[in-house]
This record gives C-alpha cells, sequence and structure tokens, in this order.
C-alpha cells in the first residue's frame, strides 16, 4: 500500500475523533479508545485481505465505525425495529462525519461520494468494494468479537447471528473466516451454524 499525505492525514483525523470515545478496549497490553481499536483493526484486516485496495476503500475501513459512541443504541426501542433504525441512522451519522473530514483533508467530489457509498452500504453484493467492506466487517467481527458475545448470548442467538454474518460474505470471505483461529466453544458454534 502506497501512502499518500492526503490518507496520512484523513487517517490522522479519523483517529484523532476517535481517541474521544469514552469505552476503552484493552489489547496487545495497551489500553485503547474502543472505536479506534476497531478502526486499526479494520485497516489491518482490509490490508491483509484485499492489499491493493482502492484509496475509497482504505479510508471506508479506517472510518466504518468514526465516533458511534454519539448515537447509543439505547437511544433507540430495544428492538428488532429500533435496531435497524439505529443501524440505518448510525451509517449516515458515520458518512457525515466522514465527508467533513475528507473535504478538510482537501478530497475532491469524487472520492468523498465514493466514501459516503461505500460506508451507506450502496449496492451491496453488486458493488465489489462494497462486498469487500462487508468481508473485511465480518472478519474483524468473528477474529475480535465474536468471543465476548459467545459469553453474553444465548446459543440461538448466536447461531442466528452467525448465519446472517455468513450470508453477508462473499466465498473468499468464507475462505477468509475459515482460517481465522477460534476457540473451541466458537468454532463448534459456528460448525452448528454452517450445517443447520
Amino acid at each position: 500500500m502506497i501512502e499518500t499525505p492526503k490518507r496520512i492525514r484523513a487517517f490522522e483525523l479519523f483517529d484523532k475523533a476517535n481517541e474521544e470515545d469514552p469505552n476503552k478496549e484493552d489489547a496487545q497490553e495497551k489500553t485503547y479508545a474502543k472505536e479506534l481499536l476497531y478502526a486499526i483493526r479494520m485497516s489491518e484486516l482490509l490490508n491483509n485481505f484485499e492489499p491493493t485496495a482502492s484509496e475509497a476503500l482504505q479510508l471506508s475501513a479506517r472510518c466504518q465505525h468514526i465516533c458511534r459512541w454519539e448515537i447509543p443504541r439505547e437511544s433507540y426501542e430495544m428492538n428488532r425495529v429500533g435496531y435497524l433504525k439505529w443501524r440505518e441512522a448510525l451509517k449516515k451519522y458515520h458518512a457525515q462525519k466522514a465527508s467533513f473530514i475528507l473535504k478538510e483533508v482537501g478530497y475532491d467530489q469524487e472520492i468523498i461520494d465514493q466514501v459516503t457509498n461505500l460506508i451507506l452500504k450502496k449496492q451491496l453484493k453488486n458493488n465489489e468494494e462494497t462486498q469487500t467492506l462487508e468481508d473485511v466487517i465480518c472478519l474483524v467481527f468473528l477474529a475480535f468479537y465474536l468471543e465476548p458475545f459467545v459469553k453474553k448470548h444465548s446459543e440461538d442467538k448466536l447461531i442466528d447471528i452467525l448465519q446472517k454474518t455468513w450470508g453477508k460474505m462473499s466465498e473468499k470471505g468464507h475462505e477468509a473466516a475459515l482460517k481465522i483461529p477460534y476457540s473451541k466453544s466458537s468454532l463448534t458454534l459456528i460448525q452448528k451454524a454452517l450445517s443447520a
């Protein structure tokens, strides 16, 4: 990946915004702002999964959850409809925050529109870059966030989550997912989800 001054500056501003996250998470003997750590993981996984990713895709991965804590889940009804409304509001919010930063950095409208469309998941399954971003989102969840979910939810709920996650991914994403070193309990759940 060739670094460009604009992308370096955009990443700095994305990360500065995410450093304000009051929620913390420990990783590799360090404490991070939760959404900063998520952003770093997204970038690292994208670089491994798709080393030739475009500028727009790299930017989208880095700001996927920018300032997510500012719209808490509890601000919507705690049911399926509320969850979907929350997710939709978040996508629009992330796209707006990212667009503002990208304009400040000096990106042209074409790149800003591409990043916005990627964050909003436009043409999922029909747009290769949108699908790649979705694959990376799913892979980051499986690699880093599945284990905490296993401790919080019932087996039926977990199997449902895994089946939905699997359904969003491409064949390339499936291949990468099967190479993740899962715990024995998580691997058993994945096998049950895929065989159901």
